[in-house]
């Protein structure tokens, strides 16, 4: 396994362009002793990197990047619990580029239900009231006065003490995600993820040659003993959560939970990255506050996007942390794009501190319970021994299939019939989920949901009655 770690890290650092054709890869020795392995471990990924095509050797020179980069795996390394983040990002990209008819893939929301009109008059009075915007930089910190404004709304909110220079925004959660694995992962490291997770956090992490150590999640929450066995044993450098509304499953952390796993963090000295992209979307009652409200030390970093409920396109996340976290990403994030445009940060900050976006808010969460309630409906009414618990906020249904049904097969018949939605094993790190799917009631309307369930559940039927259950290969 540690061999099929170091050769993921050079494939993916020469994919993203850290390494070019015929640029020198570092040594046996240096690399063995920045990883902390044995040289002839190196070696043998070395001769494997040549004998795929990926690397060359000069005679008594060393090892470069041949100029084709397009390995082929071996047999050695094709388990099913050991894809690459190249061909995991591969997959999902595949699937959400199907131009289906009932997209239950995509954790959007539909167009219709976000304040577009109000938006175009917000954006018209930011233009008003920044004549120079278009022709202006943010800081790589993010613009002063919108991190104002979220320090008082926090402030106000959870009634904790918070400085402005304790905030970084960023172009998107994903963004967040990666500049703290910049700074926080050194390859090889051990890092707790849940089971199952964010997909493209699974992709982003071993991009930085990241060792993940898998942890159940239920709708009961963690096992806190089994978390702190892994801590233990492990010493993982983070742990990153979606502990309200996770995606993919709906799922939230109980409030007894909270504060135990923060304390947890400080004993085993493990930084917690709470990702919290949907906790304003809740039905029936507010969500428990964030892991962050119960740190004491510094041990959790905040994740907090918004755009995705405003406006999609403006990508808008804002990190809270320490400020002796904040000051190494705001240097990450300037090597990254020397800042979050400040058009957009302008835009969000004077809708969001308007009235209008409580009330878009309020409206949003009755459109998609109700979205919610009829999906789960059609579920209900079909003849299918499916499975699921209810998300009381979010935007997506975790579905256990029975045992008779392939997720493969499933997948590939929908595909036909112009049906889309994203299999489990996309968002499971050891890539093992294959009687789990996730299903998305956001992007839809009630109509599309209640037809697209109900092709979904005949199809469903046909598969669980076929011998022959093609599989999803993507194009």
């Amino acid at each position: 396994m540690r061999s099929k770690q170091i050769y993921d890290y050079i494939l993916t650092n020469i994919e993203r362009g850290e390494w070019e054709a015929h640029d020198k890869l570092p040594s046996v020795r240096s690399l063995a002793a920045e990883l902390g392995v044995n040289r002839l471990t190196v070696f043998k990924v070395y001769k494997l990197l040549k004998q795929h095509g990926v690397a060359y050797v000069k005679e008594k020179s060393g090892y470069y990047v041949s100029p084709s980069k397009s390995a082929v795996e071996p047999d050695y390394f094709n388990s099913k619990n050991s894809s690459t983040a190249i061909q995991l990002t591969s997959n999902l990209s595949d699937i959400h580029r199907v131009a289906a008819n009932y997209q239950f893939s995509q954790a959007l929301i539909d167009p219709n239900l976000l304040p577009n009109l109000f938006l175009s008059e917000y954006v018209k009075k930011v233009f008003d009231k920044y004549p120079k915007l278009m022709g202006s930089y943010s800081t790589p910190q993010g613009d002063e006065e919108l991190r104002d404004g979220l320090c008082q709304y926090f402030m106000r909110q959870y009634r904790v003490d918070l400085n402005i220079d304790e905030i970084l925004i960023t172009t998107g959660a994903q963004q967040a995600i990666d500049l703290l694995a910049r700074i926080l992962i050194r390859p090889l490291d051990a890092i707790l993820v849940e089971r199952p997770t964010y997909s493209a956090a699974i992709d982003i992490f071993r991009g930085h040659g990241a060792r993940l150590v898998p942890v159940e999640f239920t709708p009961e929450g963690y096992d806190l003993e089994a978390i702190e066995k892994l801590m233990k044993q492990h010493r993982p450098r983070m742990f990153y959560m979606n502990p309200t509304f996770h995606n993919p499953t709906g799922y939230t952390l109980p409030p007894s939970q909270r504060k135990q796993l923060v304390e947890l963090a400080e004993r085993y000295r493990c930084m917690l990255v709470e990702d919290d992209a949907f906790h304003d979307i809740y039905f029936d009652e507010v969500p428990p506050q964030p892991l962050f409200m119960y740190d004491t030390y510094g041990w959790v970093v905040y994740l907090r996007s918004f755009s995705k409920y405003v406006a999609p396109g403006l990508r808008i996340c804002a990190v809270f942390a320490r400020k002796s976290m904040i000051e190494p990403l705001i240097t990450a994030k300037s090597l990254a794009d020397n800042g979050t445009p400040l058009v957009t940060q302008k835009i969000f900050l004077h809708y969001y501190q308007s009235e209008r976006m409580q009330q878009h808010l309020e409206k949003l969460r009755i459109a998609l319970q109700i979205r919610r309630d009829v999906l789960e409906e059609e579920l209900s009414a079909a003849p299918i021994d499916w499975r699921w618990t209810t998300p009381q906020g979010g935007l997506n249904i975790w579905l256990h299939l029975p045992s008779d049904i392939s997720c493969d097969a499933l997948l590939h018949n929908c595909f036909q019939q112009s049906i889309s939605f994203v299999p489990g094993h996309i968002c499971d790190p050891l890539n093992d989920m294959q009687s789990w799917i996730r299903l998305s009631y956001s992007l839809m309307n009630e109509i599309q949901i209640r037809e697209g369930i109900q092709q979904l559940a005949q199809i469903a039927q046909r598969v669980a009655t076929t011998d022959s259950q093609p599989l999803f290969k993507p194009k």
